[in-house]
């Protein structure tokens, strides 16, 4: 599947209250993420998931956002200081082939990949790249939008995830997505 990487002004239509009708950031977040949790979150846009992921780690917990866009680690960055959340949050421009986030290697409770993953060059290399930053037993919440990721595509990632270290622990239902809770072996 070819990629192409979200452009940064679509980042306000994605931030429409009227999307946590059928994806509430809460409900889909809360059974994964608590107190003193250290989240990875690439591609994080301008904060959908981000501003609900900081208030779940609490004030002993961190979000290390990557993105590739400087736009939208600016605009993350302004939401999250007016909600008064900028010291939980640590944001990191990646580079196209690289997140750079080898100084994680095994800090990682938790990764939120929502709609992200069929945008990076190379599946297998994402996958490895959290896989290298998470704990043993951390899990992965993969989300991709039905509409726009072929089911065939989708299986491809897990494919690439469980190649990487990743076993299937369940699908949970996200509203439009096709959705996987991976765990790191």
């Amino acid at each position: 599947m070819a990629h192409r990487v979200c452009p940064w002004w679509l980042g306000y239509f994605l931030l429409n209250p009227f999307r946590r009708r059928s994806q509430n950031p809460n409900a889909i977040l809360a059974p994964y993420v608590h107190e003193g949790k250290t989240v990875l979150e690439p591609g994080p846009g301008m904060g959908f998931f981000t501003l609900e992921l900081l208030r779940l780690v609490g004030s002993h917990g961190r979000v290390v956002a990557v993105d590739v866009q400087p736009k939208m680690l600016a605009k993350l960055k302004h939401r999250t200081a007016k909600a008064g959340l900028l010291d939980r949050l640590e944001t990191r421009l990646a580079s196209s082939d690289s997140m750079g986030i080898t100084d994680l290697n095994g800090s990682v409770d938790f990764a939120l990949a929502f709609a992200v993953v069929h945008e990076f060059p190379d599946a297998g290399r994402f996958f490895f790249e959290v896989a290298a930053a998470s704990k043993p037993g951390a899990q992965l919440l993969l989300a991709e939008p039905k509409g726009h990721v072929k089911a065939a595509d989708f299986e491809a990632e897990l494919r690439a995830a469980g190649k990487a270290g990743f076993e299937l622990e369940d699908r949970p239902s996200i509203r439009r997505s096709q959705t996987a809770l991976l765990k790191k072996l």
